[in-house]
């Protein structure tokens, strides 16, 4: 798929920018805050690498400082779009509203990496608390269709958040006028009125930082009884058939293009060892909690999916597989 490879590349390119980098940092206060090494087939940096990488490290603290600084002032100012969208609502429930549903995404983008995370863990191992047993035995109870039924709920709530928080980050200040906020040049005040300062700040503090919180620490999330609400909204959502195209559309995408298990492109279990290159068993211990994400490891190539319709148990997946 060429459009994935161009995709690829382009996420390289911004990744390459440094703009997000301040992303690292979090990731190894995480690391040193859970006690779980980041596992990564890089070799330690070293001279020009290392003094490239946490240069752009700073510089993406710096950016992200000044972007935060840009939205609160115009918050408290009332130079959003919160005051031409919503007029009636005061500068300071404006700011309360933004670090809200900042937190709402980030705890669903936490959520999807938990939810994976801990999906290869036996069922009883899954929830340490009550409401850590309640996520899991709604998320994974009946058919396993919970899980698809989660995201796609989830990615409702988490666009309607994006959309307010747009709006609560979007500059309502025209160039020209004497009003550009810090005193900047008209040049520059066009440029933030496109709203990129809103992505970094949602891309860095309601998502990556989220996510790498959720992998060093899937178990915290899950017994967060906030995890346990969000889910149900979730759920709630995707039952409404809101978005119920989605099933229609993946079941027509998967048809049109032919799309098969991975055995079918890579082979089976057997095959692959065959031929030097068999599946590498991963248990909870080494991969659940540590900062590379985390993902199914029960079921690498031919597992059963949603789109198959509704199974019976385990051993129907593996009869299918």
């Amino acid at each position: 798929n060429y459009f994935a490879l161009f995709t690829l590349y382009t996420a390289m390119a911004v990744e390459f920018s440094g703009v997000m980098h301040s992303s690292y940092l979090i990731q190894n206060i995480l690391s040193v805050a859970s006690g779980k090494p980041i596992q990564s087939n890089e070799e330690p940096k070293s001279g020009f690498t290392f003094v490239f990488f946490w240069g752009r490290v700073l510089m993406s603290l710096a950016i992200l400082g000044f972007c935060l600084a840009v939205t609160l002032s115009a918050l408290f100012n009332g130079q959003t779009m919160m005051s031409v969208k919503y007029p009636n609502v005061p500068n300071g429930v404006s700011v309360f509203l933004f670090f809200f549903f900042m937190a709402i995404v980030g705890m669903l983008e936490g959520m999807q990496i938990a939810f994976f995370a801990v999906a290869k863990l036996p069922a009883e191992e899954r929830g340490t608390s009550f409401f850590g047993k309640k996520t899991c035995d709604l998320l994974f109870k009946g058919n396993g269709e919970n899980l698809p039924g989660f995201m796609i709920g989830r990615q409702l709530t988490v666009v309607f958040s994006f959309f307010l928080v747009a709006s609560i980050t979007g500059l309502n200040i025209t160039p020209g006028e004497g009003e550009n906020i810090f005193g900047i040049s008209d040049g520059a005040q066009a440029f933030l009125n496109y709203g990129f300062h809103g992505a970094v700040i949602t891309t860095i503090l309601a998502s990556i930082t989220w996510q790498l919180a959720a992998s060093a620490f899937p178990m915290a999330f899950l017994n967060n009884p906030v995890t346990y609400i969000l889910l149900c909204i979730a759920l709630f959502l995707e039952f409404t058939g809101l978005c119920a195209g989605a099933w229609v559309l993946a079941r027509v995408e998967k048809k049109v293009q032919g799309l098969q298990y991975d055995e079918v492109y890579v082979g089976t279990p057997e095959e692959r060892m065959a031929n030097n290159h068999a599946d590498k068993e991963l248990t909870p211990d080494q991969d659940v909690g540590h900062l590379t994400g985390g993902g199914f490891t029960g079921h690498l190539c031919g597992s059963h999916d949603a789109l198959d319709g509704p199974i019976k148990s385990k051993d129907a997946i593996d009869a299918a597989a």
